[in-house]
């Protein structure tokens, strides 16, 4: 696959750099027990054992080096992630470019959800107020630059729509945190499209380790306390092993599951 994935309108997510693979995750489990697995059907399992007991440390075993061209207001969401390293082009060195943000469509505020959006759609009215809101705000930047004010002052009348660029590194571990938050159905559309391009990215040269995190972690979910216990008590043990079974799991991850629910005991 390419090295660069498009996003929004004038984004990217480039890869730049990767330390580590499936084989580097085995290899620190098994350090203890000498030569690691022999096929990959023994690597897969073993890494959806540690994906599955919450052995994270074997995954930080894998880095990611990512160049993103985002959005102001996306990257300042991206760098709340505090487990990962940043390095972010300077307004404070450089003219920054008029290169700016346009979304495709208009979303409503979320009247259930007071830091989200629902639906799409076309607003020319907007979009014309978006459009003289970024030529006004980067021609008074240009004008102050060219009055001698320092570049650093300059760049505070321009707006969150204004593309930066970074370098991302983050551990594997860390960054499938990074990915359950920003993949999520309640994260913002735009950060959403940029965590989609480094899945991409990811799964492709990780795949037994995406595998584990898309079965257990992404897709997955967690109860708490009351929920599993309402579902002990509405749920029929052996039917529930038997769905399990019809599913192709073994008999350990069978049992497994069961001791969620019910207890060692079962």
């Amino acid at each position: 696959m390419s090295t660069e994935v498009p996003v929004l309108d004038q984004g990217f997510v480039r890869l730049v750099e990767r330390m580590g693979s499936d084989a580097a995750i085995v290899r620190a489990a098994r350090v203890s027990y000498g030569e690691g697995t022999k096929t990959v059907r023994e690597d897969a399992a073993l890494i959806d054992y540690l994906m599955r007991h919450r052995h994270t440390s074997p995954f930080e075993m894998v880095e990611f080096v990512f160049h993103v061209r985002a959005p102001i207001f996306v990257a300042r969401q991206w760098f709340r992630h505090r487990t990962a390293s940043y390095n972010e082009i300077s307004g404070r060195y450089s003219v920054l470019e008029e290169r700016f943000y346009r979304p495709a469509a208009w979303r409503a505020q979320d009247p259930a959800n007071r830091q989200g959006s629902r639906g799409g759609r076309e607003d020319p009215e907007a979009d014309r107020r978006l459009e003289a809101a970024y030529k006004e705000a980067y021609r008074a930047y240009r004008e102050l630059l060219d009055r001698g004010v320092a570049r650093e002052e300059a760049r505070i009348v321009l707006p969150l729509g204004l593309y930066t660029e970074f370098y991302f590194k983050q551990d594997l571990h860390n960054l499938f945190h990074f990915l359950r938050l920003r993949l999520a159905p309640d994260a913002q559309y735009e950060i959403r499209a940029y965590a989609r391009a480094i899945a991409e990215i990811v799964k492709a040269h990780v795949p037994l380790a995406w595998a584990a995190f898309e079965e257990h972690v992404l897709l997955g979910a967690n109860l708490s306390r009351s929920e599993l216990s309402a579902l002990a008590e509405l749920l029929d043990p052996d039917a529930y092993a038997e769905a399990l079974a019809a599913r192709g799991l073994k008999k350990s991850r069978v049992r497994e599951a069961l001791a969620k629910i019910w207890g060692e005991e079962g």
